[in-house]
């Protein structure tokens, strides 16, 4: 995915989680997994960022795919995808992940330090 070119069309999803205290390092293991799967499954993932300081419980990701069908046919794959479904059970079995919410956003690349001045 070229992630500096065209944004148009591209859409990411942004994930907060809310994590079980003391399965930190599982939640860990399933984002590394997920990190790995995204990509797989031709999108681009920017990683998830863990608890470092101030609360211990929440967690966010988020990753990139060229358009909306595309997400949608990545959500259609990992339903049948045996690695998909072991790392799901692995969040379940492990109760690492409390809750998350789900958010679609449209990125902006390209910078235009005159851009507000336009609208003059």
């Amino acid at each position: 995915m070229k992630l500096n070119g065209d944004s148009t069309g591209m859409i990411t999803c942004f994930i907060q989680y809310e994590l079980t205290p003391g399965n930190l390092a599982e939640f860990e293991a399933y984002g590394k997994s997920w990190i790995a799967l995204v990509e797989r499954f031709d999108g681009t993932h920017h990683g998830y960022l863990l608890p470092h300081e101030g609360p211990s419980d929440l967690a966010t990701a988020s990753f990139s795919f060229e358009s909306l069908a595309e997400y949608e046919r990545y959500r259609e794959k990992i339903k049948t995808d045996d690695c998909c479904q072991a790392v799901f059970e692995f969040a379940r079995e492990t109760g690492c992940i409390k809750r998350y919410v789900r958010y679609f956003m449209r990125p902006v690349f390209d910078g235009d330090a005159n851009a507000a001045l336009d609208f003059g």
